[in-house]
């Protein structure tokens, strides 16, 4: 049995310990340790190696909590999570980057280190390829990404653009104009530049056509100059449009693709333009392919587990698949 002393301010304690002391609960079960407040020190008793990753991890909610941010039960897993991984030192990175202010004055950041790294390829990178599951915030940083570029005169005009497949691109049953019909299936996205820009500065900036936010269909034909491009949902995409799509992009543009290769509402049998992309072009300099896993979500916690359960489900109808193949062919050469 050992003892770590760790001295933390005291307008953070309450912070760091959360309701009820939930955080530290966690770490304690995590690690098999005890952890106490006593005055200005938090001492944690136990084990040798229980002691030094959960003074690991006190230490990561320590520099969350003077970055400004709110500590919630994703972030005290995540840092748990990368402690186990022996990632721990890499956390400090993602409290150093900032992209932008919300309206209500939230700094916005990558919580994950797979975020972390998006962020960082949108910067480097002309076209960047967000795929992972939902709650990943890859349309959300995407939007963030374009908004500041937008804000700090790197582009002229934010377009956003998704396929409306779930209508089967067949609107013509809905009421209304063009806009109307597809404005339900691009509400994730107003849903975003509501949240970072305002709804006023929004509409005035979609007033002087220096926001564009149409379906995929509308950019056929176009070249698209000075533009920080989103395309969301790009899973739906059939392999001409994504091809169509690329070949739109013009001189100072930046394209971040979105998508998620798990959740598409193709025709059965239809190839994914965002599968065949990926192979296609992965090769290419100034393209990048970011690759966000369920240790990326950053919704409710169960969330999380949810994605988790999926992926190992998926997983393992795969090797099985791959193991019925590989019998078939067996069964083939023996007759």
């Amino acid at each position: 049995m050992i003892q770590h002393k760790i001295q933390i301010p005291s307008e953070l304690l309450s912070s760091i310990f959360g309701t009820y002391d939930s955080n530290i609960r966690k770490i304690e079960d995590e690690y098999k340790v005890s952890i106490v407040n006593r005055g200005d020190d938090v001492v944690i008793s136990g084990e040798e190696g229980g002691v030094l990753k959960a003074k690991t991890v006190v230490n990561a909610l320590i520099n969350l909590a003077k970055s400004g941010q709110i500590i919630e039960e994703q972030n005290v897993n995540y840092i748990v999570s990368e402690t186990n991984d022996n990632n721990a030192t890499q956390l400090n990175d993602i409290n150093d980057d900032f992209i932008c202010l919300t309206m209500n004055g939230r700094a916005l950041r990558p919580k994950t280190l797979g975020q972390k790294k998006y962020v960082d390829s949108i910067r480097k990178n002309t076209i960047v390829f967000g795929v992972g599951p939902a709650g990943t915030g890859k349309t959300y940083l995407a939007m963030a990404m374009a908004i500041t570029a937008f804000k700090n005169n790197e582009v002229n005009r934010i377009i956003l653009t998704r396929p409306a497949i779930e209508a089967g691109e067949n609107l013509g049953f809905l009421p209304g104009d063009l806009q109307q019909k597809v404005d339900p299936y691009l509400r994730p996205l107003y849903d975003a530049l509501y949240e970072i820009m305002g709804a006023e500065n929004f509409a005035r900036n979609m007033e002087k056509g220096a926001i564009e936010v149409a379906p995929l269909a509308y950019m056929r034909g176009r070249t698209l100059d000075n533009s920080f491009i989103v395309l969301d949902e790009a899973q739906n995409t059939t392999p001409e449009q994504m091809k169509m799509f690329l070949t739109r992009i013009g001189f100072g543009s930046k394209v971040v693709i979105t998508g998620d290769a798990t959740q598409k509402d193709l025709p059965s049998g239809q190839v994914s333009g965002l599968d065949v992309a990926a192979k296609v072009i992965k090769d290419i300099e100034d393209i990048s392919i970011c690759h966000l896993t369920s240790k990326d979500v950053v919704r409710h916690p169960l969330v999380q587990k949810i994605v988790k359960a999926y992926e190992d489900y998926e997983s393992r109808q795969n090797r099985r698949g791959n193991d019925a193949k590989y019998k078939g062919k067996d069964k083939r050469r023996k007759s």
